[in-house]
């Protein structure tokens, strides 16, 4: 195998490697790290909320990249997420099912594609408890067709799955990449099987596999029926926010543009055969986090009368706690504050022009929302 170094005008030495299909990596080093320079990237579930912003992020940060996302357009996604860049000439998208084995193949081999951001999934806690086998046939089978045709394909350089830290259940433990796997929901369960399918391909056909797993991520873009989002839209119609049992459930929230920021850092910077925690040190309480919104709604002093108690959810993990400090040597930290991303969030929900490109958003304003009164 061949390599060769040539210095860029900024500083910067790029190093490409020769592989024996004709194609390259092509690695850009900056000091002492090596940065990995994709060229033609699909990015699967691109219309959806998380997925959107990491759209945007690339397409405008790196005009001289080919993002092409792969969406079905389900409840929960809209073309409208990608407005910002739709008209750019390095965007590109195509509505369709990653478990359409043909089309997937198709799209790797007319697109040129060197790199796989692996969004789509099914990610509701509260619907995997009604429709199981949906989370199934989307979350295990969708992500094993896409590293199939990637297989057969041969030309990825990264693929990026992204999971959750639900998957190391719901102990108060600081959980690390290395920990044990113990998911207790269908939802947690779809994407722990996803992870050992990706590391299948890694181990059994050398696939160049990055593993991420997130904290909770907020802000705009993401359909109303989470709780933050549930929360500000419910106030907004002067109607009281759900909250599940006592609300005791701790979890730690990332604003949406530092989870971009961090798929960003992953992705030039990530080690193949890797797993890297997306996480924050922002760790709130349910009951907390709707107290935090009243509170931006000027609500405060009569707070019990603006918050309904309901029933729990089947099964609710108590606490997720990740460390992220294998990212963070990346060079990666959050930035915006909770105060801030809370406030953001606020001012994007409450306008009911972006409310516009989901029909149906008022299904997802109910306590426990189900897929079983979706269309797809």
């Amino acid at each position: 195998m061949s390599s060769q170094s040539t210095a860029l005008s900024n500083g910067a030495k790029s190093v490409t490697g020769g592989q024996p299909d004709g194609n390259s990596d092509a690695l850009v080093v900056y000091g002492d790290r090596l940065r990995f320079v994709p060229r033609n990237i699909l990015v699967t579930g691109g219309a959806g909320f998380i997925a959107s912003h990491v759209v945007e992020r690339l397409v405008s940060r790196y005009p001289h990249y080919r993002v092409t996302v792969l969406d079905k357009l389900d409840y929960c996604s809209s073309l409208s997420n990608l407005a910002q860049v739709a008209n750019r000439p390095n965007f590109k998208f195509i509505r369709g099912d990653i478990r359409s084995h043909d089309l997937v193949l198709y799209v790797l081999q007319e697109e040129c594609i060197d790199t796989v951001l692996h969004f789509a999934a099914c990610t509701h806690v509260d619907n995997s408890f009604t429709s199981s086998i949906l989370f199934t046939e989307n979350n295990v089978l969708g992500t094993h067709v896409l590293l199939e045709c990637a297989r057969q394909y041969g030309k990825v350089r990264r693929f990026i799955h992204v999971s959750t830290d639900e998957v190391y259940g719901g102990e108060s433990n600081m959980e690390t990449e290395s920990s044990i796997l113990a998911p207790t929901n269908p939802y947690a369960c779809s994407k722990a099987a996803a992870e050992f399918i990706c590391r299948g391909y890694v181990k059994s056909f050398g696939l160049p596999v990055i593993i991420t797993r997130g904290n909770n991520v907020y802000g705009p873009h993401q359909f109303p029926d989470k709780l933050i989002p549930k929360s500000i839209c419910l106030l907004a119609q002067r109607r009281p926010c759900f909250v599940h049992g006592s609300g005791e459930h701790a979890r730690n929230f990332l604003y949406v543009e530092d989870a971009a920021s961090a798929f960003d850092t992953i992705l030039h910077c990530g080690e193949t055969d890797e797993v890297y925690n997306v996480g924050s040190e922002i760790e709130k309480r349910n009951i907390d986090v709707v107290h935090d919104i009243i509170d931006l709604f000027g609500l405060s002093a009569e707070a019990n009368r603006h918050i309904e108690f309901v029933k729990d959810r089947t099964l609710n993990d108590m606490r997720y706690r990740i460390d992220s400090s294998k990212l963070h040597a990346l060079g990666w930290r959050p930035q915006v504050s909770w105060e801030e991303g809370l406030r953001r969030t606020k001012t994007w929900y409450c306008d009911p022009n972006n409310l516009k490109r989901w029909p149906n958003y008022l299904s997802g304003l109910v306590p426990h929302p189900s897929l079983t009164e979706e269309k797809h």
